[in-house]
């Protein structure tokens, strides 16, 4: 994996990210060393599949009957939050 500085970055950041759009090979941006940033091809990032975390109390709530009084679900939902 190629690095750069972020002074290399800040002095010729158009051709840096242009090249980094064309590689294959991400080009890590250090400061003092340290890695800071990634620039990369974005064809090279894997879509993040997304979970979904559904809390127990909405679960319970939305497998109840419908109630007549929304103000007093929605505080047994949030337990007096």
């Amino acid at each position: 994996m190629r690095s750069i500085t972020l002074k290399e970055l800040h002095a010729t950041t158009g051709e840096h990210v242009r090249r980094a759009g064309e590689s294959r090979i991400p080009v890590v941006v250090t400061d003092h060393g340290q890695p800071v940033a990634v620039l990369a091809n974005p064809a090279l990032l894997r879509p993040r599949r997304r979970t979904r975390t559904l809390l127990p109390e909405f679960a319970a709530l939305m497998a109840r009957q419908p109630g007549r009084n929304l103000a007093a679900d929605l505080d047994a939902v949030r337990d007096n939050r």
